[in-house]
């Protein structure tokens, strides 16, 4: 059997092979990006089965459009316009099979082969994965603690076909990182002066425990602005439900017809249990729960990080989402210390994947958000006995 090249040069899920591995019981596991299943609303997501079943009996059963279930659309528009005070509408919204699929057919609808894409560095995994099967150029641009090089970022926009760049502005996944509002800014001007979309992916945003909430870098601003959201991080992961919204008309048409080639629709009966859900409970009562829980193991991991670590560990302070990056000064290879950890049964995700060009880096991810704080501090005490 032959493979399309295209194919053979995606790499398999680091983090998704990871997991196999640490899966034991006994196997303290930093590696995963799971949400605390603790925070699954299951009694109320039960109570929403029942009833949008009894409802709206058959549609829930039924093919459906490909752009999403119309009053889930006008929830999110609503959203955005109130928290964000941006002038987002239904027609704006395109409901995907989690957020992971709008950046592979973003790229499908954009992307020529050797086309450039700028993303962060280190970047999302599941992004780099996304966009390798269009066989793009990628262009890494280093995130610095406050966002990107925009040294690097002008270079980087100045290439040849370039024709996305990718964010994660808030809580940024590997680095737990956010931009300053200065920094987005100063982005969105560079940016305007380039016919290129940006993405901002933000699956994180919500769970904040700690600073203001900050503008988007380009949505209301940029005509080729794109927006990406999820429920995964808040409500449930397993029913794969993400969106994007964009202004741009034509690239929505152009990504509809691309879902259309690829799934038809989203999972219909999962998104009318979700807008039942998001219609009939405190949604916003239920995500600072998450946020309270998440804030307590962030600080003890950080905490034991401080007691623990040798000095020559650095590690970032995020405001929110799921994950702490560590950096060994001395140069120390990550993935020599993961096998190292995994003889003392815990585990972590090293940096390697997370950069297109760069392999044997001293960096690692670690999740705090799928531990009680207790099993992160014994988790961290032996990761730091290795290191």
């Amino acid at each position: 059997m032959q493979y399309s090249e295209r194919i053979l040069k995606t790499p398999s899920s680091f983090i998704r092979n990871i997991l196999k591995v640490t899966e034991a019981e006994d196997v303290i596991s930093f590696a995963g990006g799971l949400p605390n299943p603790i925070s699954f609303p299951v009694d109320a997501l039960k109570a929403s089965v029942d009833h949008a079943i009894t409802t709206n009996g058959s549609r829930l059963f039924q093919y459906s459009s490909t752009q999403g279930y119309a009053p889930l659309r006008e929830y999110i528009a609503a959203k955005y316009q109130r928290v964000h005070g941006l002038d987002i509408h239904a027609d704006d919204v395109l409901i995907t099979t989690g957020s992971q699929q709008a950046l592979e057919l973003i790229s499908k609808v954009l992307i020529n082969k050797g086309d450039g894409i700028i993303i962060e560095e280190p970047g999302y995994l599941g992004a780099i994965q996304a966009f390798t099967l269009c066989e793009p150029t990628f262009h890494g641009v280093t995130l610095e603690h406050d966002g990107l090089n925009l040294e690097e970022l002008e270079k980087a926009l100045q290439q040849p076909n370039v024709k996305i760049l990718y964010t994660v502005p808030n809580f940024q996944n590997p680095t737990g990182l956010t931009y300053s509002k200065e920094k987005r800014q100063q982005i969105c001007e560079i940016v305007a002066k380039y016919d290129v979309a940006l993405i901002e992916d933000d699956p994180y945003g919500e769970l904040r425990f700690e600073g203001e909430t900050l503008p988007y870098i380009g949505a209301g601003k940029l005509e080729n602005s794109i927006l990406l959201g999820s429920f995964s991080k808040t409500v449930t992961p397993g029913m794969r439900l993400g969106f994007m919204i964009t202004k741009n008309k034509e690239l929505l048409q152009h990504v509809e017809t691309a879902k259309q080639a690829s799934d038809l629709h989203t999972n219909i009966f999962s998104q009318y249990i979700i807008y039942d859900y998001l219609a009939n409970n405190d949604y916003m009562a239920h995500v600072q729960k998450i946020i309270a829980l998440y804030k307590n193991q962030a600080y003890a991991m950080l905490d034991a990080m401080q007691e623990f670590f040798p000095a020559h560990v650095e590690y970032t302070r995020p405001e929110g989402g799921m994950f702490i990056w560590a950096t060994m000064k001395d140069g120390t290879s990550a993935l020599d210390v993961f096998a190292k950890a995994m003889e003392q049964k815990v585990a972590f995700v090293p940096g390697d994947p997370f950069y297109t060009n760069k392999t044997n880096v001293n960096t690692m991810r670690l999740n705090y958000t799928n531990a009680t704080p207790e099993v992160i501090r014994e988790g961290i005490q032996r990761l730091a006995s290795i290191l």
